[in-house]
């Protein structure tokens, strides 16, 4: 085997010739002298369409390699422009990296596949380049994946959400495809105006497509789809009405430890009397039944039929309407303004458990991280990890699933 071939084995080059190979005295890096081969000259760096030449462009250039062991790699050729009937004069494509890009395609896959495995610090100091370096070698990498894709065609069921990525009331809007299972749309802000801006790229043709969507009971959400796409059935996890009846609860529980505290004449007193309420108090267990039986409506839906769960429910707002407790009464005419939302979720079985752990990865993306300054850098890393293919390590195939 040639020394041309193994170096470019070694250095993952293909369509290009290997020219020289030298170590940089002044800065202690290994520098590889490359050319494209001839078939590969001359094509627009952003479509790849063969045109003519131009002129030198600023000469010889390097994109940084793989490490050879601890030393630095980087690759050198002759960068010239070419004319493009699309795109005008630019840069001349190189088969070893994309367009405007310092790193080789293989630098490139190799810490994408880093950023969605392990933190971004660890990734930094492992391939020797800055935290910025990596957003934008991950910005990249996914729009390289995703060039050509509409991620938004096909979309029928999907599941809406927003979630906090900073302090200080910083939301980020989520779509996901339950089909594909895929996030497929994410944006920094939450509220109304956020939310149109999805329906206006996905258009009214497909949003006329929409089947079904699943989200929580904010209002700006049931608004927005109420006008953007009121053909689809509106569903809202039944969890969510669970989760009001426990808070229901706590708030009842401690409106009673209130009021035996209130009575207690020390703090023995009022431990002792903490305990009694908690066996004793009838209001207290009252609440508790309400909030047990709510939960009973949903166990109906999961084990028996789901149009007997939906009659359940309305028995269980009659209950709560009657009850004399006012934080059930105030969740009894809460879940009615959301009935038909909850309904749909159980005759269609559709629950925000996707969206959940989709929000749920991203803030182990957050944590891992330590934390990121900017929505862009969530959100890259969040479509490179959770939007598509995962990356591979170059020259690995693809897990098996």
């Amino acid at each position: 085997m040639s020394a041309n071939r193994i170096w470019k084995e070694l250095l993952t080059v293909e369509r290009a010739v290997v020219e020289q190979v030298e170590i940089d005295q002044d800065t202690g890096v290994l520098v590889v002298r490359v050319r494209p081969v001839v078939r590969e000259r001359n094509r627009c760096g952003i479509c790849r369409r063969p045109g003519r030449g131009y002129d030198q462009g600023r000469g010889r250039r390097r994109w940084r390699c793989l490490d050879a062991g601890t030393m630095k790699v980087f690759l050198e050729a002759e960068l010239p422009r070419m004319r493009c009937r699309a795109h005008g004069v630019v840069a001349a494509a190189v088969p070893w990296a994309r367009h405007g890009a310092g790193h080789t395609r293989v630098f490139d896959q190799q810490a994408a596949w880093m950023a969605a495995e392990c933190s971004k610090s660890a990734v930094a100091q492992l391939m020797r380049v800055s935290w910025r370096t990596v957003g934008a070698i991950v910005e990249r990498f996914v729009a390289d994946r995703d060039a050509g894709v509409d991620r938004l065609a096909g979309l029928r069921r999907i599941g809406i959400d927003e979630i906090s990525y900073r302090k200080g009331q910083r939301y980020m809007t989520v779509v996901v495809d339950h089909h594909t299972r895929q996030v497929v749309w994410m944006a920094d802000g939450h509220g109304r105006v956020v939310l149109e801006a999805f329906f206006d790229e996905l258009g009214p043709r497909r949003s006329a497509k929409l089947t079904h969507i699943c989200a929580d009971g904010a209002q700006w959400i049931a608004d927005t789809v109420a006008a953007r796409a009121w053909q689809a059935v509106r569903a809202m996890d039944p969890f969510r009405a669970v989760a009001w009846g426990t808070e229901a609860l706590d708030d009842e529980r401690r409106a009673a430890w209130n009021r035996a505290r209130r009575q207690a004449q020390d703090a023995a007193t009022a431990r002792a009397l903490k305990d009694w309420i908690v066996a004793t108090d009838p209001r207290l267990h009252r609440a508790y039944l309400l909030k047990e039986g709510l939960r009973t409506v949903f166990a109906i839906a999961r084990e028996q039929d789901p149009r007997a769960a939906v009659d359940a429910l309305g028995r269980w707002l009659l209950w709560a309407q009657r009850c004399r407790i006012n934080t059930f009464v105030d969740l009894g005419r809460r879940i009615r303004r959301h009935r038909e939302a909850i309904g749909n979720a159980i005759i269609e079985r559709l629950s925000n458990g996707l969206i959940e752990s989709t929000n749920t990865k991203t803030r182990l993306i957050i944590r891992r991280g330590f934390g990121f300054r900017t929505a862009d850098a969530v959100i890259a890393l969040v479509m490179l990890t959770l939007g598509g293919d995962r990356p591979t390590l170059p020259g690995r195939q693809h897990a098996s699933a």
